[in-house]
């Protein structure tokens, strides 16, 4: 079925959490109408033009905004792709592309696809449960320290479980999983890749990432990383091939880990904005949400060029809280220069949860380093205090 082309896009998006809600932001700029599917209360009601309720993982409720669009996206990966197909049948533009995002959405077919297409990436195995993990390890197949990891539902830290003794084993996630070498790694970084259906592709630069010990959630990044030139080309070109081999339109964010002896393998891979982009809100002529609009309507892709040294912080909920957090508990970051507060609107604090992020730009790394221990000072009383424990230690 063709659709006719009209002059201003009718564009939606599965998911409407704190990704939505700033490409909903971005979207605002233009002409055009932004509908976003999700539970009323989510963070991109009212940023939105319009919120349609729902699910995005029920196949009714996917087909019932998609055919109310012209090019449809999503914000989170576990979403219905049986109705992703039946709209791309149907003439309506999907990205990413539902084949893709069913082998990105199960860790296991992610790292199948690496290994097939002769990406760099931890050695890995497949197993259908905790018990054939353990009786691996009693064969002498597997060897203590692993990472085993959810093949399908992970996010935000979720799905991750670091076995380092046997004990770890008693405490294995009962979900068929991935279960790959624990890797020593002297860094991890990030690479987001934009390409839109005309072919043009374009890499924001490396960031480097610095995670929650225990977590699994990203503390705080650093752009741009401080590696080695020759490090970043190679970053940026890996991010690169791997979009084109995907065949992906939008955003593909490239996790990565640099070994010691200076190899590079990719991790994992998500193909829409990131927490690893935030930064480029403000650090780049262009941010990664409204190139990801941008990728996906076939528009020229903006400037990924950096602007200056910037990092960016996520505000957790306090790990001993639950309920609301006034945003005014964060008033005192106002105060500081080249300081940006994003809060996305969500109604309940809970341990973990992301509730905002903060963005920092200055001339160098030690003075990004600076104002992020200032700022971490003027939070001790909404708990964010801990973001600070390498530094204090």
């Amino acid at each position: 079925m063709q659709r006719k082309k009209k002059e201003s896009p009718t564009v939606g998006i599965l998911g409407g959490g704190q990704l939505g809600r700033m490409l909903a932001l971005a979207f605002a700029k233009w002409d055009g109408d932004l509908l976003v599917l999700d539970r009323r209360g989510c963070p991109a009601e009212g940023v939105a033009c319009e919120l349609v309720e729902g699910d995005f993982s029920r196949e009714e409720d996917v087909l019932r905004i998609g055919r109310r669009v012209d090019v449809l996206t999503i914000e989170i990966e576990h979403v219905h792709t049986g109705a992703l197909r039946q709209l791309v049948a149907e003439g309506v533009q999907v990205h990413p592309r539902p084949e893709m995002l069913d082998v990105i959405a199960d860790k296991g077919l992610q790292k199948q696809f690496y290994r097939s297409a002769g990406f760099p990436t931890a050695s890995f195995e497949l197993y259908e449960s905790a018990e054939a993990i353990r009786e691996a390890v009693r064969a002498g197949r597997l060897s203590l320290p692993f990472v085993q990891k959810a093949r399908k539902g992970g996010y935000d830290g979720r799905g991750v479980f670091v076995v380092r003794e046997e004990a770890d084993l008693e405490h294995l996630l009962p979900l068929p999983s991935v279960v790959e070498d624990k890797v020593e790694i002297a860094l991890e970084l990030a690479v987001i890749a934009a390409r839109n259906p005309s072919g043009e592709l374009r890499t924001y630069e490396p960031v480097e990432m610095h995670f929650r010990e225990g977590a699994n959630l990203l503390d705080y990044l650093i752009a741009p990383a401080a590696v080695s030139d020759a490090h970043l080309a190679k970053a940026k070109k890996l991010a690169a091939e791997l979009i084109s081999a995907m065949d992906l339109c939008g955003l593909l964010a490239v996790e990565m880990f640099l070994t010691p002896s200076g190899d590079l393998l990719i991790n994992e891979a998500a193909p829409r904005p990131h927490n690893s982009g935030h930064h480029t809100i403000e650090a780049a002529p262009c941010s990664q949400f409204e190139q990801h609009l941008r990728a996906i309507l076939d528009l020229p892709l903006g400037d990924t060029r950096l602007r200056s040294p910037a990092l960016m912080m996520n505000l957790l909920g306090p790990e001993d809280y639950q309920g609301p957090l006034p945003w005014r508990r964060y008033e005192a970051l106002l105060g500081l220069p080249d300081v940006h507060l994003h809060l996305y609107g969500k109604k309940e604090s809970r341990p973990f949860r992301k509730m905002g992020h903060l963005s920092l730009l200055a001339p160098s790394r030690q003075e990004l380093m600076r104002k992020m221990e200032e700022a971490v000072g003027r939070m001790e009383n909404v708990g964010a205090s801990r973001l600070m424990w390498r530094l204090r230690r």
